[in-house]
C-alpha cells in the first residue's frame, strides 16, 4: 500500500516551486500550507538546471536545503523527474533533441519541446533520473515520484529525424518485411509502394493534409509506444532507489497515448490534472453550446477512473487560468473550488493537489493563479481550501471506496485514434459520445468508461449494460469476448458503422457488420450518411419514435436475430433500424444510426438502467448524482453546478456527513453547493 492512496482518509496537496521564491519565504509557506490542511507538496518538474546547471556537473544543494526544511515539518513530498523541459545548455549543444513541426522546422519552446526518440535526450534524461533518484530517494519526506510532467501535452505529434528513424524500427519489428508493410498500408493506391526502408518516414506535409490513413494509424500507435518506452525507462531507474511504500505516478491525460498500458507497465496509479474552468475561457465559452460546461470534466474523470479506479488529482483548479499569449478564464466563484474538488472525489479521487500555492509573478503562466495571489496575503480561496480540509476530515470513510455504475461505455485505443483520423468515423463518434454523456448526466445515470483492449469477460460482467456506440475497427477476439459477456447475462448495444474496418484501418471485404454480424444477429444491406436535405429521419421502435442522427445502416436480422425497429422516413422507410439477438442469458442490440441526447436517454430507459437511484433521491438536471461504495457503506454525492439554489428531494432518511444530522425531504443546495450523504451504515 502506498503512502498516498492508503484507503484511510482523503488528502490535500499543492504544487510548489521553491525555485520561484526567495529561500526566506519557504518556512512561512510550509507553515501556512499546514494551517489549511495541506499535507503533500509536488516539486521539481521544471527544475533540471537547478540540479544539473551544466552537462555532467550536478549540484544537489538547492533541493537538499529545501528538503532539510521540509523534514522539520510533517509535510510530505512528491518529487518529479525534471525532464518535462530540457535545459538551454542541452538543446544548444544537441539540437537533435528538439521536436519538429511537420515541415521539419524545430520547436524551441516554451516547454515540452523535446522528442522522445532522440538518443541523446534519452541518455541525458536517464542520467538525470538516476542522479535524482539515487540522491533524493532516501529522503524520509519523499513518499512518491512523478515521472516527467503531462506527457504529450502541448504537442502529441513528432516529426524529427530521430522519430523517422525510430518509426522505421517500429515498423520493421511489427511487419518484418516491406511486402507485408505495403500490403497492410495499401500502398498500391496512388503509387505509394515502398522498395527500401529508408523511403519510409513519419507522415510528412501533403496536399490537403491528406496522408495515407493506414500509415497515420500506425504512426499514432508508434507515438504511444515511444512515450511508454520513455516513461518505462524512468520508472525502471526509480524502482532501484525508491523506499518501500513509495509510489511512482505521472499526470495527464493527453492524446496519442495508451495511458492504460503505460500505467500497467510503469506506474502504481494514475493522476489527472483537472481544470474545469477551461469551460469558462473567454475564447471557448459559447452560451448555446452544451449547458453542462464545467460538469463535462466528469467525463474526463470517468476516463481516468478506467485507468485507476482510485486515483489522484495532481493539479486541481484553484484560481483563474491563462497564459499571457492564450487562454483567459475568470477567477472561480465562491464555492466552485469546493465543487470541483468534490467532483474529483465523487469520481474516485482520494488525493487532491491544487495548482499552485503562490501565483507566479513572472513567465508565461503569470496569469495561471494559485491559491494565493501575487501578494501572498490570505484570501477567499485560501479560506475555502481550509474549509474543504475541514469537510474532508468528516469524510474519512470515503477513502478507498469505488464509484458505482451499472452501465459501461466501451472504448478502445484503435477506435479512438481512427476516429481522430477519419472524418466519417469522427462524425458519428463525437455525436454519440456527447449524447450518452449528456443523457446519463441529466438523467442521473452513472456510467463507467471501459476499455476493451484492457478488459476481459470477467471484468465486463459487473455491468448490466455495455454500450459500444461505434465499434468501427473490430476483431474476432473482441467479438468473442463480448459474446461471452452476453451469454453470461449481459446486455450489449452496438451502433452504426461497426465492424467495417480491420486492425489496419482498411475496409473489410465481407458482409457488414463483419465479425460482429453473428454477435448482433445483423446484416447491413445498405448504408448512407443522412443527406442534408433529408429532414427529420425517424425510427419506430415498438411504438417509440427515435430520431436517426448522422448515419443510417439499413438492417436485416440474421443468425436468429429479431427486427425491433424500422425507419419511417426517406427512401429507406420500412428498412430495419434496430435489431436484437438473444444469446445465452443475455441479449445484443444493433442500432443503425448515431445517437442524440434524446435517443440515448430512450435506450437507457428501455434497457432498465436509467436513474438507478430514483427510489432514494429526486434531483434537477443541474445537479450531478454519484455514489461511491466501500463494503456495506455507500456515499451519495449531490453536486449543484448551478449558480442558483437547487432543491433535491431525499425519499428516505439519510445522514449528512458534514453535519452529522439525519435529513429527509426537500433539501436546499446553494449555488455550487455539495452534499455528501451516508446511505447505509
Amino acid at each position: 500500500m502506498n503512502r498516498l492512496l492508503d484507503k484511510e482518509r482523503l488528502k490535500l496537496g499543492v504544487c510548489y516551486y521553491p525555485e520561484h521564491w526567495p529561500k526566506e519565504m519557504w518556512r512561512e509557506d510550509l507553515e501556512r500550507m499546514a494551517d489549511v490542511g495541506i499535507e503533500v507538496i509536488r516539486i521539481a518538474e521544471f527544475a533540471w538546471t537547478k540540479i544539473e546547471p551544466q552537462e555532467g556537473r550536478f549540484d544537489y544543494t538547492f533541493f537538499d536545503e529545501f528538503l532539510d526544511l521540509v523534514e522539520e515539518t510533517e509535510m510530505k513530498v512528491i518529487f518529479c523527474t525534471p525532464t518535462a523541459t530540457p535545459p538551454v545548455w542541452l538543446t544548444e549543444k544537441y539540437p537533435e533533441a528538439l521536436n519538429a513541426d511537420v515541415d521539419g522546422s524545430p520547436f524551441y519552446g516554451p516547454r515540452r519541446h523535446y522528442n522522445y526518440n532522440s538518443f541523446i535526450y534519452q541518455k541525458l534524461s536517464g542520467r538525470i533520473t538516476e542522479m535524482v533518484a539515487a540522491h533524493y530517494g532516501i529522503r524520509k519526506c519523499i513518499i512518491g515520484w512523478q515521472i516527467d510532467n503531462e506527457l504529450n501535452c502541448e504537442k502529441n505529434v513528432f516529426y524529427s529525424e530521430s522519430d523517422s528513424a525510430a518509426f522505421r524500427t517500429f515498423l520493421q519489428e511489427k511487419y518484418g518485411t516491406l511486402d507485408v508493410l505495403n500490403e497492410a498500408w495499401g500502398t498500391v493506391f496512388w503509387n505509394q509502394t515502398y522498395t527500401d526502408w529508408e523511403q519510409v518516414y513519419v507522415p510528412r506535409k501533403c496536399y490537403h493534409d491528406t496522408v495515407n490513413p493506414h500509415q497515420e494509424l500506425d504512426y499514432v500507435r508508434f507515438i504511444s509506444d515511444s512515450v511508454r518506452k520513455f516513461c518505462r525507462m524512468q520508472s525502471e531507474i526509480i524502482r532501484k532507489y525508491q523506499k518501500p511504500g513509495d509510489f511512482i505516478t505521472t499526470n495527464g491525460m493527453f492524446g496519442n497515448l495508451d495511458n492504460h498500458q503505460m500505467t500497467e507497465e510503469s506506474l502504481d496509479f494514475y493522476t489527472y490534472d483537472s481544470y474545469p474552468n477551461f469551460a469558462y475561457c473567454l475564447d471557448r465559452y459559447r452560451e448555446n453550446q452544451s449547458d453542462l460546461k464545467d460538469r463535462k470534466w466528469s467525463r474526463n474523470l470517468s476516463e481516468v477512473r478506467s485507468i485507476s479506479p482510485i486515483f489522484g488529482i495532481m493539479e486541481q483548479q484553484s484560481g483563474a487560468n491563462g497564459w499571457n499569449s492564450r487562454m483567459e478564464a475568470p477567477t472561480p466563484r465562491p464555492g466552485q473550488m469546493t465543487l470541483w474538488t468534490m467532483q474529483s472525489i465523487a469520481h474516485g479521487a482520494d488525493f487532491i493537489s491544487y495548482f499552485r500555492w503562490r501565483t507566479c509573478t513572472f513567465g508565461t503562466e503569470m496569469y495561471w493563479h494559485g491559491i494565493l495571489d501575487y501578494s501572498g496575503r490570505e484570501n477567499r480561496r485560501f479560506r475555502e481550501v481550509k474549509e474543504i480540509h475541514r469537510r474532508l476530515e468528516k469524510m474519512k470513510d470515503v477513502a478507498g471506496s469505488h464509484y458505482e455504475a451499472q452501465v459501461g461505455i466501451l472504448r478502445d485505443y484503435d477506435n479512438i485514434w481512427d476516429a481522430q483520423l477519419d472524418r466519417w468515423h469522427q462524425r458519428v463518434e463525437e455525436a454519440s459520445r456527447q449524447a450518452f454523456f449528456e443523457a446519463a448526466q441529466k438523467s442521473h445515470t452513472p456510467v463507467d468508461y471501459v476499455y476493451l483492449d484492457h478488459a476481459n469477460p470477467e471484468k465486463l460482467k459487473q455491468y448490466k449494460v455495455l454500450i459500444y456506440p461505434h465499434m468501427v475497427i473490430a476483431t474476432k477476439e473482441q467479438a468473442e469476448c463480448l459474446a461471452q459477456y452476453v451469454e453470461a447475462g449481459g446486455i450489449l448495444v452496438i451502433g452504426c458503422r461497426s465492424g467495417y474496418k480491420d486492425v489496419n484501418g482498411k475496409c473489410v471485404m465481407e458482409k457488414l457488420p463483419g465479425v460482429l454480424s453473428e454477435l448482433t444477429g445483423t446484416d447491413i444491406s445498405e448504408y448512407s450518411m443522412i443527406a442534408p436535405d433529408a429532414g427529420k429521419v425517424t425510427i419506430d421502435w415498438g411504438g417509440t419514435e427515435l430520431e436517426a442522427n448522422v448515419f443510417a445502416d439499413l438492417l436485416k436480422p440474421v443468425h436468429g436475430g429479431f427486427l425491433e425497429g424500422t425507419y419511417t422516413a426517406d427512401y429507406y422507410a420500412g428498412s430495419g433500424a434496430v435489431t436484437s439477438r438473444k444469446m445465452g442469458k443475455g441479449k445484443t442490440y444493433y442500432y443503425g444510426s448515431a445517437w442524440n441526447e434524446d435517443t440515448a436517454e430512450i435506450f437507457l430507459e428501455k434497457l432498465g438502467v436509467k436513474t438507478p437511484y430514483k427510489e432514494l433521491i429526486e434531483a434537477p438536471e443541474c445537479c450531478e448524482i454519484a455514489v461511491r461504495r466501500k463494503g456495506e457503506k455507500r456515499f451519495l454525492f449531490i453536486l449543484n453546478y448551478a449558480k442558483e439554489e437547487s432543491i433535491v428531494i431525499l425519499k428516505t432518511e439519510m445522514k449528512d456527513l458534514y453535519t452529522g444530522k439525519r435529513i429527509k425531504g426537500n433539501i436546499s443546495l446553494k449555488g455550487y453547493e455539495v452534499r455528501v450523504i451516508l446511505l447505509e451504515e
